[in-house]
């Protein structure tokens, strides 16, 4: 039987950039990702949705405000969306962002990882494990990299990075030079 796995993140590209890798090197899983942005963007979501077919999961978008403001979120509104799209059932793993983000700092980030961990920790998200992205930026002193003291750190396979690396570049159309690309 194959482990289900639930991914929830803030942007289209974010289960590429810092999950993309595990998730390619884990055939065996089944994924369902839950996206909360961005759902009604003419350009990533559809980008979103062919990144699923080639990490083979399925997933779903919402509409949480992302505009360049930034304004906090109510945490209820988020837990509420991240609700809706994620299918009621128990899973072998849940990953998600870090609290502390994976960059400095990008808010909705943060708060998909605390609503994340408030409704697992509430009993609304049931699962074995709960994981969360370790990349740290030391502060903008550098590109986002992995922390390699962190409980869990893999190396993936150069095939999966390669096609982790075509997701960043072809599907989603960001610059060899931007910082996607190269964070990847």
């Amino acid at each position: 039987m194959r482990k289900p796995v639930a991914l929830i993140v803030a942007h289209p590209d974010d289960e590429t950039l810092w999950a993309g890798g595990t998730i390619l090197s884990h055939p065996s899983w089944q994924c369902f990702m839950v996206c909360a942005c961005r759902g009604n963007d003419t350009d990533r979501a559809p980008k979103f949705y062919d990144a699923l077919k080639v990490l083979k999961s399925e997933g779903a978008m919402g509409c949480l405000d992302d505009g360049p403001d930034q304004r906090p979120l109510d945490e209820a509104v988020v837990e509420g969306v991240i609700l809706d799209l994620l299918p009621p059932r128990h899973f072998g793993l849940v990953i998600t962002h870090n609290p502390s983000g994976e960059y400095t700092r990008h808010l909705r980030h943060e708060e998909v990882s605390r609503a994340v961990i408030q409704l697992w920790h509430a009993g609304k998200i049931s699962t074995d494990e709960l994981w969360t992205f370790a990349y740290e930026d030391g502060g903008r002193e550098y590109l986002p990299k992995p922390v390699e003291n962190a409980a869990i750190y893999q190396k993936i396979p150069k095939q999966d990075w390669l096609k982790k690396y075509s997701l960043i570049t072809e599907i989603y159309g960001f610059e060899k030079t931007s910082f996607e690309a190269e964070t990847t």
